[in-house]
C-alpha cells in the first residue's frame, strides 16, 4: 500500500509540476528537479514507521527545492502528507511541538530561499490548516478505536470468567459437599462411603468436560443442560431437586444464559440451604421465559455474598431480561425472565 502511495505520488507531483505553468522568477522543472521530486515521494515509505524523520526528509527537499529556484509543486505533496502523519501518529503535545519546529523552521527557511515565498501563502496556511486538523482528527479515531478494542477484551475476559465459574463451580461445590458427607460416615457406612467416591469420580469427570467444552468454546451453546443429570447430582449430595419443565423457545445465546443461571441457582441452593428440597420450575408465556428455584429449608435470610448471583444478574440483563433473588416464607427463591425467541 505505501509503495504504491509513494509511486503514486511521484507521478502525481512530476506530472503536475510538469503540467503547470512556470512563472517567470522560477526555473522550469528539470531532471535534477524531477529526481528531487522522485526521492521527496519516497520517503513516504517509512512514515508509518518513522513519522518525524520522513517530515524532516520533506522540509530538507523543500529547502533545496526552494533554493535550486524550482516552483514549490514539486515537492509540496510529500511535504503535506508527511505532516499529516505526523499529527496522526503522535498524540502527545511534545512531539507535536517538536514537529511544529522543524515545519516552522522549514517554512522559515522556505521564505528565505525561494523566489516568489509570498505568493505561496495562502496556499500554505490552507495545507496546514487540513494536514493539523485532519491527522490530529484520525489520531483521535484511532486511539478511540484501540480503547473500543481493549474494552471488548475486557469484557471478553469477563465473560470468560463468568462461564468458568458457572461450568466448573456446581460440580466442585456438590464434590466437597460428598467429600465432607463421606468422610464423616466412612467408619459407620462403608458402602456409602464408596458411593460418595464413585458420585465424586464422576463429577469431577463431569467438571474436565465442561471446562474441555469452555476452552472449546461451547461448541453447541444453544443446547439445553441436562437437568435430568443435575437433578442426579443434587440427589447424590443428599438433597432432591423436583423439575417440573415446560417446552422453551430461547435465542442460542439466552439458552447459554439460561443453562448457567440454573446451574448457579442450584448451586447456590446447595451451597445456603442446608436441607429441605429444591423445585425448579421452567415455562414459557407468551414472549417471556419464566425460571424459578426455590430452595426449602433454613438458610441465609439475604441473598448470598459472591460472584454467582452477579453473574446471574449479568446474564440476564445481557439478554434483555431480569433476575430477581432474596428470602421467602418457603425458603430463598431465585427467579428469572427471559426474552423468548422472536
Amino acid at each position: 500500500m505505501r509503495i504504491w502511495l509513494s509511486g503514486g505520488l511521484m507521478v502525481l507531483s512530476v506530472a503536475v509540476g510538469l503540467a503547470s505553468p512556470v512563472p517567470s522568477p522560477y526555473r522550469g522543472p528539470d531532471v535534477p528537479g524531477v529526481v528531487l521530486c522522485m526521492l521527496a515521494a519516497l520517503c513516504l515509505l517509512w512514515l508509518r514507521s518513522h513519522p518525524l524523520r520522513v517530515l524532516i526528509a520533506a522540509c530538507a527537499a523543500l529547502l533545496v527545492n526552494a533554493a535550486a529556484g524550482y516552483p514549490g509543486t514539486l515537492v509540496h505533496w510529500p511535504l503535506w502528507i508527511a505532516l499529516f502523519g505526523c499529527f496522526a501518529e503522535y498524540g502527545d503535545a511534545r512531539r507535536r511541538a517538536v514537529c511544529g519546529a522543524v515545519f516552522a523552521t522549514a517554512f522559515g527557511g522556505f521564505l528565505l530561499l525561494d523566489r516568489d515565498p509570498f505568493d505561496s501563502l495562502p496556499g500554505i496556511a490552507m495545507g496546514l490548516l487540513i494536514t493539523t486538523f485532519g491527522g490530529d482528527a484520525l489520531h483521535s479515531r484511532r486511539a478511540y478505536t484501540a480503547e473500543s478494542a481493549a474494552r471488548v477484551l475486557l469484557e471478553e475476559r469477563a465473560r470468560l470468567a463468568r462461564e468458568l465459574h458457572d461450568a466448573v463451580g456446581h460440580s466442585v461445590n456438590v464434590m466437597v459437599m460428598q467429600a465432607a458427607v463421606g468422610q464423616r460416615v466412612f467408619d459407620g457406612d462403608p458402602a456409602f462411603g464408596h458411593d460418595a467416591l464413585r458420585h465424586i469420580e464422576a463429577l469431577g469427570r463431569s467438571a474436565l468436560t465442561e471446562l474441555d467444552r469452555l476452552v472449546h468454546a461451547l461448541d453447541d451453546p444453544s443446547a439445553m443442560v441436562d437437568l435430568q443429570a443435575l437433578a442426579d447430582r443434587v440427589r447424590a449430595a443428599g438433597r432432591e431437586l423436583d423439575l417440573d419443565v415446560g417446552a422453551v423457545d430461547l435465542e442460542p445465546d439466552g439458552a447459554n444464559a439460561l443453562n448457567r443461571i440454573i446451574q448457579e441457582a442450584v448451586t447456590n441452593a446447595l451451597r445456603h440451604t442446608e436441607a429441605g428440597r429444591i423445585r425448579l420450575s421452567l415455562a414459557q408465556s407468551g414472549g417471556r421465559v419464566r425460571l424459578e428455584v426455590l430452595s426449602e429449608g433454613s438458610g441465609p435470610t439475604a441473598a448470598p455474598s459472591g460472584r454467582g448471583l452477579a453473574n446471574m444478574r449479568h446474564r440476564a440483563a445481557l439478554q434483555g431480561g431480569a433476575l430477581d433473588a432474596g428470602p421467602t416464607d418457603d425458603g430463598f427463591l431465585v427467579r428469572a425472565t427471559l426474552p423468548a425467541r422472536s
